[in-house]
């Protein structure tokens, strides 16, 4: 005698489940489908947007938008040698204001030495004046440069410098105390950004600037 119609709410045994439905127990699941024996349960699983767990952090700093590599402190040796140019340089602008108060006997030994007109003297040192600003200026700006780890600087220090102290030397027989208090300066100078602390901080500079 044949059985009526089943119920279409339950399903018989071995019986499919519904497209898209989870199986039920003892059912075998379908094709591409995660068998719900074993599965592990949903507290505390990610959802499906989960990256994987084999992924590496990126580095700090390295991903889109991330901080930029902070600059490496100062070795003493490069605050002392640039300190040591910058007050010769402040020293170099003492001489010349103590040498604009005495303008007039300035004049007086162009008008006599070089047979000028005062006016022309007069002229000559304004020019002259106007030239060393310009190149005080300059000489700020290199050791900006060299403050913040530009190692090209370091080196047109080095330039400068050295030529300083060869002329220093050349007329060492008319220096002044502020002469050689600033020939001294210049020397510490050369001396501090040449050791191997600054050398190295500039080398490694460099290499931060590379890799921004």
């Amino acid at each position: 005698m044949t059985s009526g119609p089943q119920d279409p709410q339950q399903g018989g045994y071995g019986q499919q489940p519904p497209q898209g439905g989870p199986p039920q127990y003892g059912q075998q699941p379908g094709y591409g489908q995660q068998s719900g024996y074993g599965q592990q349960s949903g507290y505390g699983q990610g959802g499906p947007e989960q990256p994987g767990q084999y992924a590496y952090p990126a580095a700090p700093g390295a991903q889109y938008g991330g901080a930029p590599e902070a600059p490496t402190e100062r070795p003493t040796t490069v605050k002392a040698g640039i300190g040591a140019f910058l007050a010769n340089t402040i020293l170099g602008l003492i001489a010349s204001i103590i040498t604009f108060t005495s303008l007039d006997s300035q004049i007086d030994d162009l008008v006599v030495d070089q047979a000028l007109t005062r006016d022309e003297a007069s002229a000559a040192l304004t020019i002259g004046a106007g030239i060393g600003l310009l190149l005080t200026a300059a000489y700020l700006l290199v050791l900006f440069f060299a403050w913040k780890g530009r190692n090209w600087a370091r080196i047109v220090l080095w330039v400068l410098g050295g030529l300083s102290v060869l002329f220093s030397l050349l007329g060492a027989g008319s220096l002044g105390f502020l002469g050689l208090l600033g020939l001294l300066l210049t020397i510490a100078g050369i001396v501090l950004l040449a050791l191997k602390p600054s050398s190295d901080w500039y080398k490694a500079e460099t290499q931060r600037r590379n890799r921004l």
